[in-house]
């Protein structure tokens, strides 16, 4: 069956174009079935329409242009549903702060731009989609939180990931035998208070992995865990010419990877935080 992405966005002519030569174009290059609801004739009501499509769907494009009410609505149920979605926006302060963390495209008048970019992430949605239906383990990423500290010399972030883990089957799980946390940059990460120990990463473009201990051997039927890892570094260095500010914007991406013996199961994550130091 073929992969169908619900598209989200204001009903309006002005979008009209960034749908069919953005949206629709990217997603007919990735064999991808792309619909908004004017397309589509149904007996029910709208809304409940709207609820269907996005319970049906593969995964979830939403346009935050303007901050339109209906689609932030839509957006909501489809985040309540743990669907995974792709953001765009024209206008970067469109998206709200505790949704920058997601997965988001910034396409200001650039139509080409729009297309290109999305190319990316609609196979990253389609591998992802895949990996939930295939995998006996399901990976959930929670919004990540931030502090920020700064001295005269150095200011330093800490974000806090939780992830859960989901075995939405009538089976028990494989048996975990390692959790690797993929990064960019070096950070030292902790989990249970216990510094977790890394190495070279294995992934492309990934510089390092870091080890964190299985918070169980197995997930029963339906079961649930969770693991919550703590990730600081150093962003700034007075005595490296960097200025120390109150505010900083952190961002990455990275990769969780279960080792099992049935295989490797994958979980890539995005972080887009701004952290700002609190006085005390």
């Amino acid at each position: 069956m073929k992969t169908f992405t619900f598209v989200i966005m204001p009903f309006s002519s002005d979008f009209d174009d960034i749908y069919q030569l953005g949206i629709k174009e990217a997603a007919k290059k990735c064999e991808v079935k792309a619909e908004r609801l004017d397309e589509q004739l149904f007996g029910e009501g709208m809304l409940d329409r709207i609820y269907r499509q996005i319970d049906v769907a593969d995964f979830i494009i939403a346009d935050l242009s303007g901050r339109n009410a209906n689609v932030f609505y839509e957006l909501g149920y489809a985040h309540a549903k743990e669907k995974i979605c792709i953001l765009l926006t024209q206008d970067a302060s469109d998206i709200p702060f505790d949704l920058k963390h997601k997965r988001h495209i910034v396409y200001g008048s650039s139509i080409n731009y729009l297309k290109e970019e999305l190319i990316k992430n609609i196979e990253w949605a389609k591998d992802e989609a895949r990996a939930r239906k295939e995998n006996k383990i399901s990976v959930i990423t929670k919004p990540p939180t931030g502090d920020l500290t700064t001295t005269k010399h150095t200011a330093e972030a800490t974000i806090t990931f939780t992830f859960d883990l989901h075995n939405k089957t009538e089976q028990v799980s494989p048996e975990i035998s390692a959790i690797y946390i993929y990064t960019g940059r070096h950070w030292n990460i902790v989990h249970d208070s216990k510094e977790c120990p890394h190495s070279d990463a294995d992934i492309e473009p990934f510089k390092y992995r870091y080890f964190v201990a299985p918070p169980a051997p197995k997930l029963g039927r339906n079961g649930w865990a969770q693991i919550k890892v703590k990730a600081s570094r150093t962003i700034a260095k007075a005595w490296a010419g960097d200025q120390i500010k109150d505010e900083y914007n952190v961002s990455g991406r990275g990769i969780l990877r279960l080792e099992t013996h049935d295989g490797n199961y994958d979980h890539e994550f995005d972080f887009n935080l701004e952290l700002m130091e609190i006085p005390f």
